[in-house]
């Protein structure tokens, strides 16, 4: 028997959760449909931050503020806890030269109104009496908030069912097809839906749903590894990530080791609210592999001693890898098809899936609604901007 709904959600991540919750609202009838259990993917193999500090001054900026506002009104709106707190972040800086990188990008951050400020050698040294010596200083955002992805994707999904969304797990969409009706025809492993409007949250996915309505979404799935280790003494109270990311996430060239550059390694740190931590990052392009590389975890790990010298002894739970969602511009896709009416994409946002995730469901809730005013421009965010001259999209 065919299940009909207006609007059907293709992924049950964060940002399927998020979209599921926001659609909810308009009194429409959702479904999402995942092939696993939510947040069973990106979502639950990544941290939790909600942040700015890491994005380019300007639309990246704005659009993660945005984003943060959202999730704390979320944090007073949803009923279960998500273990969000706000403590801001900060980058710390190892040489005069990202010293004065740092000065630039707080002052372009600071221009476009968001609050940052640099940090000297003794801030850092109150900040954490763990951090090396030798550590110049770095810069704030003042406004950076964490979560727990997991259970953020949960409290969104729990809301979204309570106003009528209809969740199916281990439903795996096997085909779609565009009906003479305007409306989309999905097969599933777990029986025929019809929907009017279909969203593509499928994260490292999305391109192979895509590839069913003849779409070519350039999505490449990059793999992060993440060490928990456990806090046998407080070694901080905040997110700090090394200022190298910055050139990490976005390919400029550091002054590192051969394998350092080579798997992406640059310093994330994360304390959790269980009294845990997690150590981060890499990014490489293998696929969709998510099998844990010891030698990524070991240089990893070499990368947060260096800046953490007592890390050296501190004592590892487990290890895990996961897939992001990337766009060679590093901004996701949230927009509409205009070649398949009805059809949206909200995919592609790399390692800020959990940070965007508040504002990428209120916009796919625009859109669907065709607001006039968006919360932030959709431009920027538009699938078209990846066609060639011939009007074919990249992949």
């Amino acid at each position: 028997m065919k299940k009909t709904f207006e609007i059907i959600i293709v992924g049950g991540g964060i940002i399927g959760s998020a979209i599921a919750y926001y659609v909810s609202k308009s009194g429409l009838s959702v479904a999402v449909l995942e092939k696993n259990e939510l947040a069973s993917g990106t979502s639950s193999r990544c941290d939790g931050n909600i942040l700015a500090i890491d994005k380019d001054p300007g639309f990246d900026s704005q659009m993660s503020l945005a984003s943060q506002k959202l999730v704390d009104e979320l944090s007073k709106e949803l009923e279960y806890h998500f273990e969000y707190r706000a403590p801001g972040s900060i980058l710390v800086c190892e040489t005069e030269e990202e010293m004065m990188a740092a000065e630039k990008w707080v002052a372009r951050q600071k221009e476009a109104g968001l609050p940052f400020r640099m940090l000297d050698q003794s801030d850092i040294k109150q900040e954490s009496p763990f951090f090396a010596d030798d550590l110049l200083g770095g810069l704030e955002c003042k406004t950076d908030s964490t979560v727990n992805p997991y259970m953020f994707s949960f409290a969104l999904a729990e809301g979204a069912k309570k106003r009528g969304v209809e969740v199916y797990t281990h439903t795996e969409v096997q085909l779609i097809k565009k009906l003479t009706t305007g409306d989309f025809e999905i097969e599933t492993t777990n029986g025929l839906f019809i929907a009017k409007k279909v969203v593509n949250a499928a994260g490292v996915w999305a391109s192979k749903i895509g590839k069913m309505l003849g779409i070519s979404i350039p999505i490449q799935p990059r793999k992060g590894h993440i060490i928990v280790a456990s806090r046998q003494q407080p070694v901080g109270l905040r997110k700090v990530m090394e200022f190298g990311y910055l050139m990490s996430k976005f390919g400029g060239k550091r002054k590192v080791d051969p394998l350092t550059e080579k798997y992406g390694v640059a310093l994330v740190f994360e304390p959790t609210e269980s009294q845990n931590f997690l150590i981060g990052s890499s990014r490489e392009f293998v696929g969709f592999n998510t099998t844990v590389n010891i030698d990524v975890i070991k240089c990893v790990a070499r990368r947060a001693i260096r800046f953490y010298p007592k890390m050296a002894d501190m004592l590892v739970i487990r290890t895990y890898a996961g897939l992001r969602p990337w766009t060679e511009d590093h901004l996701p896709i949230i927009s509409h098809v205009d070649e398949v009416p009805g059809f949206y994409i909200a995919a592609g946002h790399e390692g800020d899936g959990i940070s965007l995730a508040a504002i990428t469901g209120k916009l796919i809730d625009e859109l669907i609604r065709e607001e006039s005013h968006t919360s932030v421009p959709i431009e920027p965010l538009r699938y078209d901007r990846f066609k060639t001259k011939e009007g074919v999209a990249r992949s």
